[in-house]
């Protein structure tokens, strides 16, 4: 995606989360909460190399 970028970021719960957000500003993608900010920063990272190889499958 052009322009994307991930986002760390507090919940309302006060709980760390990602978000991928698009190049037109849009949130395409939150991940699960975590307890420190370097954990939800891991957790993109981790999307982040593993989603160009990523196939689309039916569940």
């Amino acid at each position: 995606m052009k322009g994307a970028h991930f986002e760390t970021f507090v919940d309302r719960a006060g709980a760390w989360r990602w978000r991928l957000v698009a190049g037109n500003g849009r949130v395409v993608a939150v991940g699960e909460a975590h307890t420190r900010e370097r954990d939800a920063r891991r957790a993109a990272l981790t999307v982040a190399r593993l989603a160009p190889g990523a196939k689309v499958v039916s569940a």
